[in-house]
């Protein structure tokens, strides 16, 4: 019988191949990120099995009960707000930090790197949408948690990640969106550090985030369904 994660899995990728080719990008360039939150290991490794490698989780103590029971070669993105307290578990088993949004969670985050011998790569997390139940720095801010990422030995910026109002139109869609790349360029010319990802788009909104210049799409609803 079909796996219907399997079957929602190769639809999305064939979903990104053709928003990446109408947007005249390489789909190359744009990689899946399946959130995995809320659900077990065994539907976790239903999608590893079918080539998934990246996965996404917005709770420390729900991550760390997964680790251990999916294969190594798993690269775990840590998406959701970082409580400091929690910081240290995060460290400990996560590839990337989706949520730096202030130069103390930076500075906190690198320190309890050092001490774990591990090393992260980081985005720095923007409310473009300025909308007040949204987290993420402000865009004026992000300069300055950037440079702090740079600063900070055991991080390495990559780039800028943002979440679009739920159920917005194209247009205010696109605004947010094209407003990541647009600051992610400007970070670029005024820091001078290289910060080639963009971490924007999910389940009903990843085609239009593709458009505007999406290197991470984190998709969960539409590979494993409503949680």
């Amino acid at each position: 019988m079909t796996d219907i994660i399997v079957t929602h899995l190769n639809r999305v990728r064939d979903d990104i191949t053709r928003a990446a080719d109408s947007a005249g990008r390489d789909p190359a360039s744009v990689r899946l990120l399946a959130v995995s939150k809320t659900l077990p290991a065994d539907v976790i490794r239903r999608a590893y099995d079918a080539g998934q490698r990246l996965f996404g989780e917005n709770r420390v103590q729900d991550l760390c009960g997964k680790c251990d029971d999916l294969p190594p070669d798993c690269e775990w993105h840590f998406i959701g707000p970082l409580q400091k307290n929690k910081v240290r578990q995060a460290v400990r088993v996560v590839d990337w930090v989706h949520s730096l949004d202030s130069v103390s969670l930076v500075e906190r985050v690198n320190r309890i790197a050092a001490e774990e011998n591990r090393s992260l790569n980081a985005l720095v997390q923007v409310n473009i949408s300025g909308e007040v139940t949204k987290h993420g720095c402000a865009p004026a801010a992000a300069a300055a948690v950037v440079e702090a990422a740079a600063r900070s030995p055991r991080l390495t910026p990559r780039g800028l990640m943002t979440i679009a109002p739920w159920q917005a139109s194209e247009e205010e869609l696109r605004r947010v969106f094209r407003g990541l790349r647009v600051l992610r360029d400007t970070l670029e010319d005024q820091t001078g550090l290289d910060l080639p990802e963009l971490s924007m788009g999910m389940s009903g909104d990843f085609p239009i985030a593709i458009a505007e210049g999406a290197t991470l799409v984190r998709i969960g609803t539409a590979i494993f369904g409503p949680r």
